[in-house]
């Protein structure tokens, strides 16, 4: 009988750990504050931390969040119960350096196919490469099906960083991810691998027919653009049929980018940024015929770590905004765009909350979440 009762008493201690493991209370301090842009007073408001890095965000419906971290975990947010659920049947990731679980979103058919979309790196045959996949999530259960990887890219080194990796769709049915030159520098012009690259690809993976290297010979036809270093951000403006990109220099020199097909954004043969180990130059200047400049260069570094354009009404006079996080500076950027793409105006926005921030994503409300490296979730919202 005594064998029996604890058997039956060490089965409920495992469900009882095993739902602890899954369904635990979301953490957040009590931390509040205001801030003024543009005329509209914001409140900031802390609503999640205790996390890993998150590293990418979508909204499932109003009150439930995804949240990938780069250890290798996906989570639900339940922002009313204010509980987070770790979700099963995740993918196997590389997580070492840069490289872990990177960005998520929604396909724009999402209500319709429940098809939602990740990057993350992958070991192949010991060294790393960016993939591109995609799943369904039973919500009831909180399981992943039908994973699907789409583009096992051609990225492979040895290096820990530089795997990009953001994830933005246009309104054609193409998905667009980037992908760092993976530590090692002639990769971003070779256009044999995808290091270094844009990549543009239909939803289902296939590789759309009017690419700009389609059935051109030694060179990769999911490539759209090339000559990049490190992209962090990546964001479609559906008013002007406009991709944009943003991503790391070096010493100095990150770029924000107009994205346009077949173009060579230069590096590493021109940069605005510097050697890690010396004062020179990187590459041969800033400027080379038949390469790319960009739309706008930071120096000194701010290290970008996402991209958005708000497009909502609440925030309404930061709409056709571009918006991205800063790690190194610790900040949110703001970039006021005119019609043309040029960049009129920069605010520099939470700078005292000397946070890095990775991740940026618009709530159904219209309002602006971010989150922090050291596990934290934020949003911005009007003051009421």
């Amino acid at each position: 009988m005594m064998r029996s009762q604890l058997k039956n008493n060490t089965q409920l201690l495992l469900l009882v750990i095993t739902w602890l493991c899954l369904f635990a209370p979301l953490k957040a301090e009590n931390s509040t504050f205001t801030i003024k842009s543009e005329g509209m007073n914001l409140e900031v408001e802390q609503v999640a931390d205790d996390l890993g890095i998150p590293w990418g965000m979508v909204f499932l419906s109003p009150n439930k969040l995804l949240v990938t971290e780069r250890s290798g975990s996906i989570l639900i947010l339940d922002l009313k119960k204010h509980r987070k659920t770790k979700l099963k049947n995740t993918p196997d990731v590389m997580v070492d350096g840069q490289g872990g679980m990177l960005d998520v979103a929604l396909s724009p058919d999402y209500k319709t196919s429940g098809w939602i979309y990740f990057t993350y790196a992958k070991e192949v045959f010991n060294e790393g490469v960016t993939v591109l996949a995609r799943a369904k999530l039973n919500t009831n259960n909180y399981i992943f099906k039908n994973w699907q990887e789409l583009l096992v890219s051609k990225s492979r080194t040895d290096e820990d960083y530089h795997f990009g990796s953001r994830i933005t769709f246009d309104n054609k049915g193409h998905v667009f991810f980037g992908i760092g030159d993976r530590g090692q520098r002639p990769n971003a012009q070779d256009l044999s691998n995808h290091a270094g690259s844009i990549i543009r690809l239909n939803l289902d993976g296939s590789i759309p027919k009017d690419n700009p290297f389609i059935n051109k010979e030694n060179i990769l036809p999911e490539i759209w653009s090339y000559g990049h270093r490190n992209p962090q951000g990546l964001a479609y403006d559906f008013k002007y049929k406009r991709l944009w990109e943003i991503e790391h220099g070096p010493r100095g020199g990150d770029e924000l980018n107009l994205i346009v097909a077949g173009s060579n954004y230069g590096w590493p043969v021109i940069s605005y940024g510097k050697e890690y180990s010396s004062p020179f130059a990187v590459g041969e200047g800033t400027h080379r015929d038949g390469m790319e400049q960009p739309i706008k260069v930071y120096i000194p570094s701010i290290a970008p770590g996402s991209l958005i354009m708000y497009s909502g009404d609440a925030l309404s006079k930061w709409k056709g905004n571009l918006f991205s996080g800063a790690l190194k500076l610790r900040h949110i950027n703001r970039i006021v765009l005119n019609k043309e793409g040029q960049v009129i105006k920069e605010e520099r926005l939470l700078e005292s909350l000397d946070e890095r921030i990775r991740a940026l994503a618009q709530s159904p409300e219209g309002w602006i979440y971010f989150s922090t490296d050291s596990g934290k979730i934020f949003r911005i919202l009007p003051r009421t």
